[in-house]
Formats: C-alpha cells, sequence, structure tokens
C-alpha cells in the first residue's frame, strides 16, 4: 500500500501523522511518500520517517494516480487552503484520485466541519494512525 501524507506549510501535521505510523509499525510493506506544498513541509516529514517525499503541485498530482491511501488535514481538498499553498489542481487531483481519503477535520482554513467533536491535534493523530492500521490490516488479509 502507497500513502501519501499531504501538509503544507510546516509540515507539522504531516510530521506527527507519520511519526505516529511508524511508532507503531506502520512500514514495509506499505510505503509512506511525504508530499510537501514547500519543500519546509516536506522536509519535516522526511525526518519524521517518510520513505519518500517530493515537493510541489505537479509531485501532488502525480503521487494521486498511484496512492492507495491519502492523508492530511481536511484542507488539503479545499483550492486556495493553507494560506494559498493547496492550488485548485492539488484539491481536484486529491478528490478525483481513487485513493481513499484519510482527512483530519482540523477546523482552520477558515472551514468548520460540522459533526465532528473538538480533539487535539494528539488525539486527531490517534484516530486517524487507528484508521491506517485497520486498512493495512484488511490489505494484508485480501
Amino acid at each position: 500500500m502507497t500513502i501519501a501524507v499531504i501538509d503544507g506549510q510546516g509540515g507539522r501535521v504531516g510530521a506527527l501523522l507519520i511519526e505516529a505510523m511508524r511508532k507503531v509499525g506502520i512500514g514495509e510493506p506499505h510505503r509512506i511518500l511525504a508530499l510537501g506544498a514547500n519543500a519546509l513541509a516536506t522536509s519535516a516529514m522526511l525526518r519524521a520517517g517518510a520513505d519518500q517525499g517530493a515537493t510541489g503541485a505537479n509531485a501532488v498530482l502525480v503521487a494521486c494516480r498511484s496512492a492507495d491511501l491519502i492523508a492530511g488535514p481536511i484542507g488539503i481538498v479545499m483550492a486556495d487552503a493553507m494560506l494559498g499553498e493547496i492550488t485548485p489542481a492539488m484539491a481536484l487531483a486529491i478528490g478525483r484520485s481513487s485513493a481513499t481519503k484519510l482527512l483530519l477535520p482540523m477546523n482552520q482554513c477558515s472551514s468548520i466541519v460540522a459533526g465532528t467533536q473538538q480533539m487535539t491535534l494528539s488525539q486527531l493523530i490517534d484516530s486517524a494512525v487507528s484508521q491506517v492500521q485497520k486498512m493495512c490490516a484488511q490489505e494484508q488479509r485480501a
């Protein structure tokens, strides 16, 4: 399974997500790909343990074609989110991808997700990693 983690700005959310996945043992045969909207975000996610990294809109467009799972803050599917780092083409590529999307409902990016409870970033990461573990286990059984 190829897990694409997409983040922007400083890459903090993506880095925490990758660190947590590695901590619970998500690794081979699963590949974690860090896709940063900027070089700082990509670098942070690579330091957190991603297998590979790439930066920018075209990297996101290409990687979304082959990813099995795309994870990141909910802003990655919103054009012009993250202070404009998420281009309309990036949001469209993520949305159109056949990959499962695991979106962390962060109430930033001028959007509020109704029906979600307020959680700390740590709680969001724990919940997301639990979902990734379930998906990885299901894939290995198939």
